[in-house]
């Protein structure tokens, strides 16, 4: 990706869902039935979900049949391979705008809605990885989050 880039962001969850079976066949990865429906129900919320939220989603479904060890090898599946993003400030969970490319971007999340915004500009990421390898530092994983107010609350004069 580079900054600008164009990127098809999906407007439906069961496109995200056709495009992440995709990857998963493409990279020869193995995406069972509890973890493509983990990645439906974070789809579907269209918003940043919490893990208790997902397995109290499951449990409902599943007649009480569901177990938090279930829900977290899923989520972990899941970032391994880029399909969600785990936001750490707010411990929530949100899909990837393009999961069939490897990378990371910066997310501005609004401190009134929980709404957040994957920016499609990796320009950021770049800048950060290239400044720590040139300081001999080996980056491994990164989140970037920027706290706010988006436009929605903003205009709509809503506050925390």
């Amino acid at each position: 990706m580079t900054p600008g880039g164009r990127h098809h962001h999906h407007e439906a969850p069961d496109q995200l869902v056709a495009e992440v079976r995709a990857a998963c066949v493409a990279r020869g990865l193995r995406l069972t039935e509890t973890r493509e429906r983990v990645l439906e129900l974070i789809a579907i919320a269209g918003r940043p979900v919490k893990a208790y939220d997902l397995l109290e989603s499951l449990k409902r479904e599943r007649g009480g049949v569901a177990a938090p060890p279930t829900v977290y090898r899923a989520l972990d599946f899941l970032i391994e391979h880029g399909f969600i993003h785990r936001l750490e400030s707010i411990n929530a969970f949100v899909t990837c705008q393009h999961p069939s490319i490897r990378h990371t971007v910066p997310f501005l999340i609004c401190d009134i809605c929980a709404s957040a915004t994957e920016l499609c500009d990796s320009g950021v990421a770049a800048v950060l990885d290239e400044d720590a390898r040139r300081l001999g530092f080996l980056p491994g994983t990164q989140t970037l989050e920027v706290r706010g107010v988006c436009r929605r609350c903003r205009e709509g004069g809503r506050r925390g």
